[in-house]
């Protein structure tokens, strides 16, 4: 599989990122084993570059795979921490759960924010920086899914990694179109910066379109990456062929559909709008005293369901 260098940085990853998310507590829940072992095939079938988060829960998936693997692997994650002693705490719970003595990329994690994010959380960054001169970690930056964070990003020295949401629809881009957030990965780009992107599916609503929607991505020469959620080795095996540009099955577009929804249990909810605050895209609201999603922009990313108090959310 083709591997690229992520900006100024060693880390050669290949174009196809293993994106842990979905396998994890807030989509899937499947087995630690059986998501450690997709995992394991993808590594051995080329795959080098794992994308995961703190809130994702699924270091020990990612563990179990490394245990059986000898090779190379590149593992980025992120942390939602605000102070230098939570992000701390962060770095230390990756190390420990993953099983590593170093990480290769740690970012802020960072999906809806402004570009105050870099003041706002100026001490979780500071640790990332000082990790980094310690040698623990390799890179460090940001995941987002805002033009104006991307182009603020592009602008401080001590960022190495952009990971921004990207798809030809343009879902879930928070501050502008896909045509701003290309125009802003291209200024990242031109700085320096390594960046991968996410989301390539626009969770699930591009799946018919399977391979227009990765080449669209695949077609942005500043990306080096794409990191694509998988729990299925079906899912797998055919995401291999695309990136590895083999011949996909005459009838694969007649077998793909949108695996999960988010559903709301109205007779559970209770209205309290936590999960209209947490949701990156601005796709849930309260309406008559009960949360309701719009479909039209929800990505299934999953950030609502575990800050639910009452359990009502639902990935079906």
């Amino acid at each position: 599989m083709k591997k690229t260098k992520l900006g100024q940085t060693q880390l050669e990853v290949s174009e196809l990122c293993f994106g842990a998310l979905p396998m994890g507590p807030l989509q899937a829940k499947i087995s630690e084993e059986a998501g450690g072992e997709i995992i394991l095939t993808a590594l051995r079938k080329g795959v080098n570059f794992i994308d995961t988060a703190e809130i994702y829960k699924t270091y020990p998936y990612i563990r179990r795979a490394l245990d059986r693997f000898e090779g190379e692997v590149i593992i980025a994650t992120k942390s939602p921490a605000h102070t230098y002693a939570d992000m701390e705490k962060s770095i230390e719970l990756a190390l420990d759960e993953l099983g590593r003595k170093k990480i290769d990329i740690f970012l802020l994690h960072a999906a809806r924010v402004t570009p105050a994010v870099f003041e706002e959380r100026a001490g979780a960054f500071q640790c990332l920086v000082d990790y980094k001169e310690k040698g623990i970690l390799k890179a460090i930056g940001l995941s987002t899914h805002v033009v104006s964070v991307v182009e603020k990003a592009a602008q401080i020295p001590e960022v190495d990694i952009i990971s921004p949401i990207v798809n030809k629809l343009g879902m879930g881009i928070v501050g502008g179109s896909i045509d701003d957030m290309l125009r802003a990965i291209r200024k990242a780009h031109a700085a320096g910066k390594g960046l991968y992107g996410m989301e390539a599916l626009a969770g699930g609503h591009l799946i018919t379109e399977l391979k227009d929607a990765f080449d669209f991505v695949r077609k942005i020469p500043e990306l080096s990456s794409i990191a694509v959620g998988m729990v299925k080795p079906e899912e797998l095996e055919i995401n291999l062929k695309i990136f590895n540009d083999g011949e996909l099955p005459a009838n694969l577009k007649g077998d793909l559909k949108a695996s999960k929804r988010l559903h709301i249990l109205t007779n559970i909810c209770v209205g309290c709008g936590t999960c209209v605050k947490i949701c990156p895209n601005a796709a849930l609201s309260l309406v008559d005293g009960k949360a309701r999603v719009d479909r039209n922009s929800c990505i299934v990313c999953g950030y609502c369901n575990p800050v639910c108090p009452e359990f009502a959310l639902r990935l079906v």
